[in-house]
């Protein structure tokens, strides 16, 4: 009698609940790469925004006016700064982040529920002009505060949300 060669029905079975085995503990490490990428697109956003401020604050220290509220409109270039630093809003900090504007740009931000502050987010997490209190419900975004006179300019990145998890 001849034999015929292959796999019987209970190696397949096995090689199947091993193939099975390594999916379930392997598949976890790749699904969360997505929210992992956002934390690092926000991480990133809030290194140009920090690196934009303290360009913007050093222009202003040249030019004599770091010391300087906003209320005087004091300018460097067409960013209006506060104590040297971009004010929260489009004419400030918007204006020194190359890529933060409205137009065609991943990004949507709007002046945060606090006074002094802006928030950025992903344009598919808000509607494009939402409202800062929209952003922040997103629980996935970077705020901006603007220098005070005792104090310089922050940024933080807040990750809170699912969307964002």
């Amino acid at each position: 009698m001849k034999r015929q060669g292959g796999f019987t029905l209970i190696e397949l079975v096995v090689v199947i609940v091993i193939l099975g085995i390594l999916a379930v503990t392997a598949a976890p490490k790749f699904m969360n790469l997505q929210n992992d990428a956002r934390k690092a697109s926000l991480e990133g956003l809030k290194g140009s925004m920090q690196g934009a401020a303290g360009i913007v604050y050093g222009k202003a220290a040249i030019k004599g006016i770091e010391s300087t509220a906003a209320d005087t409109d004091v300018k460097v270039g067409d960013i209006t700064t506060n104590y040297g630093y971009p004010t929260a809003d489009t004419n400030g900090i918007v204006n020194a982040v190359s890529g933060l504007e409205t137009n065609n740009s991943d990004w949507v931000g709007n002046v945060g529920t606090n006074a002094g502050t802006y928030v950025v987010t992903f344009k598919n997490l808000a509607p494009s002009g939402a409202t800062g209190t929209q952003i922040e419900d997103t629980g996935c975004y970077v705020k901006y505060e603007q220098a005070a006179q005792s104090a310089a300019a922050s940024t933080t990145v807040v990750v809170t949300g699912s969307s964002c998890k």
